[in-house]
């Protein structure tokens, strides 16, 4: 198993909106992507971009806000009013692979692998397993790079 590139930090927010201003006025982002709800993840997303160097991608910030009280970002929002980072997440060329990978080395994957707010399939590592770090893996999207 190879870890690809840090696709995007997980940035909980109580606020869209709110978080949306931040990276346009004080971070000035210049590509934020139109904001879309994930029932099945119990989230709220918005991609904002950072830019690439020669001629790559940079890393997304994904703004997740929850979606209803039945969230698992809810949770994470009520110790951390004010929102902060959740998880990282970084590519991996075949899910399935990866998933086994992790679990041979004790890790507890949390859940089978599932459509993330790429569009492509996605699951996430324990904490405890991973340095302290929510870690989700995600398989590099067929259109990327």
């Amino acid at each position: 198993m190879k870890l690809g590139r840090l696709n995007h930090i997980g940035v909980a927010t109580p606020s869209l909106e709110r978080s949306i201003a931040y990276y346009r006025d004080v971070m000035g982002a210049t590509k934020i992507h139109e904001p879309f709800d994930l029932p099945a993840q119990g989230v709220k997303v918005c991609f904002v971009d950072t830019p690439g160097e020669n001629g790559t991608a940079g890393t997304q910030i994904e703004l997740i806000e929850p979606f209803d009280e039945t969230s698992p970002i809810t949770a994470f929002i009520a110790k951390n009013p004010a929102g902060g980072q959740h998880h990282m997440c970084y590519e991996v060329p075949d899910i399935h692979e990866a998933k086994a990978w992790f679990e041979a080395k004790g890790a507890r994957v949390l859940g089978e692998p599932r459509i993330g707010a790429h569009g492509t399939l996605i699951f996430f590592v324990h904490p405890k397993d991973m340095n302290g770090v929510l870690t989700e893996i995600m398989e590099t999207p067929k259109e990327a790079h």
